[in-house]
């Protein structure tokens, strides 16, 4: 039987990759489509693997600037070949779902949540995402047409998994389609417990706007408590700028250091709405509370 995995990018390490390196453990000889790949932002992770990438990892900047292209990305991801394959498997917050099988292939797809972007974080995305100003105006009209294709991509897929009740919701409410949920994995065989305390409280994840960090900085900056965040993302200049010298930026960890801090800290914080949240479920396998933010 030939396998392929599908993903949406390959331009950092989150939640999803995770998935996705699981996933290329159960078929290791599964070649990679994705739409961009960048190596260095990696780390090594999927080094060895078979990656494809489409026509808009030819273009300048699409690496680090691929939210410019969003009236580019259905075509790309349409132009894949899948006619040699028994399966295929793909795993998309985006455009991946939406890649074209014949008949006699199964398109199996994860989802981690329906495009955010182009329904409930729509008017966030436009406003707080920078764009030269002519692109900006020219967004809202992208979009409608990236919700078009979203909504018909959908039906593409033969079987659709969710990976939470709360994205299966979203799933009903924006596709109109009933799913089963399985959970994305967590090796919490990485984790221990510690009875040693350090006095801070932490914070792990992308530096992404909707995972909220400017909540708990400013909640901290009043507070003067010691905040610790592990993670990278084109939030960090901005994030810095409203900090205090009480919160410190670690930038990305390793796994033996992550432990550490896991183990160690007060409390963990969790600001954001997530789709699963792995990062509060490895909190809780060091057993560390997750103090969450409803609002």
């Amino acid at each position: 039987m030939k396998i392929a995995l599908v993903h949406d990018y390959l331009v950092q390490y989150g939640g999803a990759e995770r998935v996705l390196e699981c996933f290329t453990e159960l078929f290791p000889y599964a070649p990679v489509y994705t739409l961009v790949y960048d190596r260095k932002a990696m780390h090594g992770v999927f080094a060895q693997k078979d990656i494809r990438t489409s026509f808009i990892q030819k273009i300048p900047l699409a690496r680090k600037k691929h939210r410019l292209f969003p009236q580019l990305m259905p075509m790309a991801i349409e132009q894949f070949d899948f006619s040699k394959y028994d399966v295929v498997l793909s795993d998309s917050s985006s455009y991946a779902k939406g890649i074209i099988t014949g008949p006699e292939t199964l398109h199996i797809s994860y989802i981690h949540t329906p495009m955010r972007y182009a329904w409930d974080d729509c008017q966030k995305y436009t406003s707080d995402f920078y764009f030269p100003a002519l692109i900006k105006k020219l967004v809202p009209f992208a979009m409608n047409y990236i919700r078009i294709w979203d909504r018909v991509s959908i039906e593409r897929v033969d079987k659709i998994i969710a990976n939470s009740n709360f994205v299966a919701r979203r799933i009903k409410k924006y596709y109109k389609k009933n799913c089963v949920v399985i959970h994305p994995p967590v090796n919490v065989s990485q984790f221990y417990l510690s009875q040693e305390r350090k006095g801070y409280f932490l914070m792990v994840g992308r530096l992404l706007a909707y995972k909220r960090h400017d909540i708990a900085i400013k909640a901290f900056n009043q507070l003067g408590l010691k905040l610790k965040i592990i993670g990278r993302g084109p939030e960090l200049k901005k994030l810095k700028k409203i900090a205090r010298s009480n919160i410190e930026f670690l930038g990305r960890v390793d796994d033996v250091k992550l432990a550490d801090y896991y183990a160690k800290c007060q409390a963990f914080i969790f600001p954001q709405e997530e789709d699963f949240g792995i990062v509060a479920m490895e909190a809780l396998a060091a057993g560390r509370p997750v103090i969450a933010f409803c609002g």
